[in-house]
């Protein structure tokens, strides 16, 4: 979806969508609250700052296998879909303070949305936490002289 016209601002696309889009997520059960499925938006809070189709600028990160995706929106291809977004994966071998700097050098340190810096790096946290391998919890050992004995016997 092409959000970069000559005639209209993101502000006024964002009115037009804000409350029915195809990311928008509303749950009713929890107080009415609303979340978003935007790939390009880094913590799944449906608002005007973190929506991705919206903005000419957005980043999202996101797991791909055993790889961190991080894509960002080029703002010069803005009516060609196929050319819109940028992605650079890092490996799992990538070093975590690796990640974060291209992360942060990426979001900030070029002047491409510096108020996602800490989201960004929240978001590329997460997905190398939940790509990590989980470790067997070992059995516990019986403490006290009852529990050690009647294990033993």
């Amino acid at each position: 979806m092409s959000t970069t016209h000559e005639n209209l601002s993101s502000d006024i696309i964002w009115e037009v969508v804000r409350h029915q889009n195809a990311y928008l997520v509303k749950r009713s059960g929890a107080g009415g609250v609303q979340f978003s499925r935007d790939p390009l938006n880094l913590t799944n809070k449906h608002s005007r700052k973190h929506a991705g189709f919206v903005n000419p600028q957005a980043i999202g990160i996101n797991a791909d296998s055993n790889t961190v995706a991080v894509t960002t929106k080029l703002t010069q291809h803005h009516n060609k879909p196929a050319k819109n977004h940028s992605t650079s994966s890092y490996k799992s071998s990538t070093p975590q303070r690796k990640l974060y700097k291209s992360v942060v050098n990426s979001t900030a340190k070029n002047g491409y949305r510096s108020d996602l810096r800490a989201d960004a790096v929240a978001r590329a946290s997460a997905v190398r936490l939940s790509q990590a391998d989980k470790k067997e919890k070992k059995a516990s050992k019986p403490r006290g002289k009852k529990a050690q004995k009647s294990e033993s016997s």
